[in-house]
Parts: structure tokens; C-alpha cells; sequence
């Protein structure tokens, strides 16, 4: 049945946004109906391993003579152990520094896609909502007061950030990605991060994530203070307090939120239970239909305050969720996206590519983003 579930989901893949108003109502909810009895007879669960041994401070050191050999010419990449990578010949000779190109990028998303199809071990039949938690946590860390965390750093590699409660059972993302910076050294943990969540995104049926390289990868005195990440547990005006301190506005607050119709919440890492659709490993606008569509009651049980649906009892609604059909400034794009499963692509493409580049201090321009192929293309 597990094997079903996971067939049926990928077969209801969308490979583009297409405007719902030429979609019939009766279609979207004879599949809502249908993904509601798979998943309640099909779901599996999975977790994680604990915090993640420390790891000490690491040094970065450029070698000037290749630098001056090269010309200055490309980007000079770092890795973690600070030294440059470069390309050799099968004797071992030096070619110069290595500049990576366009297709380089779609060789490291081609061994992410290749991995998330293989590995249909985790959670609900797929590491693509941890993968895309990986990367939202690694870039909503950024304070534009101080211009001070995001992506740009990796700094979660550290037991400081690691640590922080919003990031538990996030090692299991960034164990899944260690054989795909080993395979490709020259690729920063920085970009790898953010390049594995346009993956998953794109792969789990998403929109197309435009994305452009050039992070770079900091030690750890670079971590930053943990409460920077928003916490389920509370609404509306925490909500503007986190998403305003990184320069989001209502809009793209609640187009962000619509990343909740992937993955699920567990009781050993946010104390939290459950998945908010019925479809956890699709990119879809269910999050939004099902927010305005079922009924939402106190969930009965020991652990903190959430929600279930009372019908099925199966999915699950954080009071952070419930904010957004709780204020009328972002209930009207609650409802616009339940409505418009296009505007929401569009949306949240284009609120993904801006939290991802938060802080990143990029010698390319806007540009000079890329669309990497999906493996299906």
C-alpha cells in the first residue's frame, strides 16, 4: 500500500502552473477526496537522528599564486577545509581554477533528483519536504537591520545554529546531501543547500525556481542567535515581527506559508504532529483550500496546542497557520491562492528565489539566473 500511495502521488504531478480557472471544481475535489483516502490508509512515518556531534572552528586560506596563475578569472570557490579545488588532468596536473558553467549546476541537481527518487525511505516516500525545510532555515536566518545571517555561510554546519530548536532533525537533510558534495567538492555548502530546495521544489511538481551561485562558506563565528526562525506556536503579529525582520511583506508571508502543503511535523523535533495535506509530497495550493475548507478544532491530546481537521482527524494546523485566515490582510490571499493555483506558483517562485538570495553579497546580476531542468524534462 506504502509503494501505492507513493505511485499515486507521483502520478498526480503537475509539470507546470496552469490557471485554476480552467480546472473544473468537481475534478480538484474528487482528488482531494481520493489523495485523503490514500493517505490515511498508506502514511508512513519517519525520524531522524539527534543533534549532530560539534564541529570545530574552520580556517579559510587562499592560495594567491593560483589565484595570480588563473588571472583572477572566475569564480574561486572555497571548500569546507578551505582549500581551492581545482580541475587536473589524469596525470594530475593543474588546469586552473575551476569556473563553473551552467551545466556543471545541472549535474549537481541531476545527482539530487537521482538520489530523491532512490531514497523513498523517509518520512512520507520522500527527503523532498526536509530538503526544502534545509534550505528555508538556512536562508530565513537574515536580519536586514545588521545584514547578518541567510544562506550565504552555511553556518547550520555548526552545533551553535545545528543546535537551535527550529533546525531539529534537519541532520537528516544535510546527511542525504554529504555524497553529493563529495561527488562535486568545488560547489559551496552555501549554494548545495539552496540548490538542493530549488530541486526538491521543482521535482515534488513545484513551480520553476530560478537560482544563481556565488555563496560562499563562513566558519563558525558567523552563527547566528537562535529565534530567528518563526515558532508555530504563536500568530499574526509574530509573524510580521519574524518575516519583517528579512523584508517580507503580507503578501509573500502567506505565499512562503504555502510551503506547508509539503512535509510533516514530529513530536521528537517541534513537539508538533502531523502533515497539513493529504498529499505531503506534492507542491500543490492544497495548503490554502484545505485551511478555508475543512474544520479546524483544538486538537485533544498531550502535546502543544495544534489543530486536526474534524473529519478525517488526520492532518494538522499550527496556530501560526490559523493566523492567516484569522487576519483579513492575509486571509485575502489565503483566498486568492485557494482559488488560484497559478498565482500561486507564480508567487511563490518568486518569493522562494528572494529568500534564498537574502544577504547574499552576488558579483552576478539578476540576470544571470538559471532554470535547471527537472529530471522528467
Amino acid at each position: 500500500m506504502a509503494a501505492t500511495a507513493r505511485t499515486f502521488t507521483r502520478l498526480t504531478a503537475r509539470t507546470a502552473p496552469t490557471n485554476s480557472t480552467l480546472r473544473l471544481t468537481a475534478t480538484h475535489h474528487a482528488r482531494l477526496s481520493l489523495q485523503r483516502q490514500t493517505f490515511q490508509s498508506s502514511s508512513r512515518r519517519g525520524y531522524a537522528s539527534g543533534n549532530e556531534a560539534t564541529a570545530s572552528r574552520v580556517g579559510y586560506y587562499v592560495t594567491f599564486a593560483a589565484l595570480a596563475a588563473a588571472g583572477g578569472a572566475g569564480y574561486f570557490y572555497l571548500s569546507n577545509g578551505g582549500v581551492t579545488d581545482m580541475k587536473k588532468g589524469s596525470s594530475g596536473e593543474t588546469r586552473g581554477v575551476f569556473t563553473p558553467k551552467k551545466e556543471d549546476y545541472q549535474q549537481v541537481y541531476n545527482e539530487i533528483a537521482k538520489l530523491l527518487e532512490e531514497k523513498d525511505d523517509y518520512d512520507d516516500g520522500s527527503y523532498g519536504p526536509v530538503i526544502v525545510r534545509l534550505a528555508w532555515h538556512c536562508s530565513g536566518t537574515y536580519d536586514k537591520q545588521t545584514n547578518t545571517g541567510g544562506s550565504n555561510g552555511a553556518t547550520m554546519r555548526f552545533a551553535p545554529e545545528g543546535d537551535h530548536g527550529a533546525n531539529a532533525g534537519l541532520k537528516a537533510a544535510r546527511d542525504f546531501l554529504k555524497p553529493v558534495k563529495e561527488k562535486h567538492p568545488w560547489i559551496t555548502y552555501s549554494d548545495l543547500w539552496t540548490l538542493a530546495g530549488v530541486c526538491a521544489i521543482q521535482e515534488m511538481q513545484g513551480p520553476s525556481i530560478p537560482w544563481r551561485p556565488g555563496r560562499t562558506d563562513r566558519d563558525v563565528s558567523m552563527c547566528t542567535p537562535d529565534g530567528r526562525l518563526p515558532d508555530g506556536a504563536k500568530e499574526q503579529s509574530h509573524l510580521r515581527a519574524i518575516f519583517g525582520r528579512m523584508g517580507f511583506d503580507d503578501r509573500e508571508i502567506v505565499a512562503l506559508s504555502g510551503a506547508h502543503a509539503l512535509g510533516r511535523c514530529h513530536t521528537d523535533r517541534s513537539g508538533f504532529d502531523g502533515p497539513w495535506s493529504f498529499s505531503p509530497t506534492v507542491v500543490s495550493n492544497d495548503y490554502f483550500r484545505l485551511l478555508l475548507g475543512e474544520k479546524w478544532v483544538w486538537k485533544k491530546w498531550n502535546g502543544p496546542k495544534q489543530y486536526e481537521d474534524a473529519g478525517s482527524k488526520t492532518l494538522m494546523m499550527l496556530p501560526t497557520d490559523m493566523a492567516l485566515v484569522k487576519d483579513t490582510s492575509f486571509k485575502k490571499h489565503v483566498e486568492r491562492y485557494a482559488k488560484d493555483d497559478g498565482a500561486f506558483f507564480k508567487e511563490f517562485s518568486d518569493v522562494i528565489v528572494k529568500l534564498f538570495e537574502l544577504g547574499v553579497p552576488f558579483q552576478s546580476k539578476e540576470e544571470d539566473r538559471m532554470t535547471l531542468k527537472t529530471s522528467g524534462a
